[in-house]
């Protein structure tokens, strides 16, 4: 194991607070972050950091240490590839929810991995929220409010909640005026273990509280793009995340209803550990997507912020 690796894994350690999940967050055993803070106390000639049932902790020494080992990891982080005369290499670990990964990260990693040959990825897409550390995941896309975490978070943008049917049931049946009157129409909804749903409003265009409204959802299933199929149909209304739906509202297959209702735009982030090498995949990825992502959801932002005549 090389100086810098073992810095990694020791500022890791004192991130994380473990030794075990300092070697998780870069693909190593635990055996490994243990030999990496050996080799850095038989260098220093000290005992640098203490182990105990809770938790671990620097020594003075270590502190200092510490100190020095972030300096030099962030002054490498700003070096290029290119002049480090390194080839990125390595494996990522990156997850997103299932259809903005197929729809929006999928074609940015794939790429990313066109560039960068030597690099291989593997795509956790999944509608839950993944434990970073102890699923070992490198990166992760997260369409949420964030709390506060030891990862660095880059803002890509916003999505918003939208409603949504197709203009064959609009014409049919008329469009609501307000939320609550969503109980006399048809609605698609997500819940497969029962008809009813609680969909969130804001009260009014000047009115920024919340208001829940529960709506009738004569079709429900586990699959966003099912219940979208059946919108399409003239199934009914639909509540969905505006990329899911960018192109079809820019081409008129779906009208957007009740938008001066809709709640409060939701974030998008990438996230990522602290102070990744420049010619690592971590670092290589996150400069290769955000652009891309934030370029992807501006173009969403400027088609859902349209509105055209009679939308209400």
């Amino acid at each position: 194991m090389d100086r810098i690796d073992a810095m990694e894994l020791a500022v890791a350690a004192v991130e994380e607070g473990s030794l075990a999940a300092a070697a998780r967050r870069f693909g190593r055993s635990a055996a490994a972050a243990t030999r990496a803070i050996a080799q850095l106390e038989e260098a220093a000639g000290e005992t640098l950091l203490l182990r105990s049932t809770r938790g671990l902790r620097l020594t003075e020494a270590g502190e200092r240490h510490a100190a020095v080992w972030r300096d030099v990891l962030a002054r490498l982080a700003e070096i290029g590839p290119d002049r480090a005369g390194q080839v990125m290499s390595g494996t990522l670990v990156i997850t997103a929810p299932e259809l903005f990964g197929r729809l929006k990260v999928a074609p940015v990693l794939e790429s990313f991995l066109d560039r960068h040959p030597q690099v291989q990825a593997r795509a956790l897409l999944l509608n839950r929220m993944v434990d970073m550390v102890g699923e070992g995941v490198d990166v992760a896309i997260r369409l949420a409010h964030l709390a506060d975490s030891s990862f660095v978070a880059v803002r890509l943008g916003e999505v918003r909640q939208v409603i949504c049917a197709a203009p064959a049931y609009l014409d049919a049946h008329g469009a609501p005026a307000e939320p609550g009157e969503l109980a006399g129409y048809a609605c698609i909804g997500m819940n497969p273990e029962g008809n009813r749903e609680l969909w969130t409003f804001r009260r009014g265009a000047e009115d920024e509280r919340a208001r829940s409204v529960h709506v009738r959802t004569r079709l429900s299933n586990t699959s966003v793009g099912a219940g979208l199929d059946a919108a399409l149909r003239g199934g009914g209304f639909i509540r969905v995340l505006s990329y899911q739906v960018a192109e079809q509202l820019a081409t008129g297959r779906l009208r957007r209803v009740l938008r001066r209702f809709e709640p409060e735009a939701i974030p998008v982030h990438i996230l990522f550990r602290a102070h990744p090498r420049r010619w690592s995949p971590v670092r290589g990825f996150v400069d290769h997507a955000v652009p891309l992502l934030r370029q992807e959801l501006m173009q969403v932002a400027a088609v859902v912020d349209w509105l055209p005549a009679g939308e209400r």
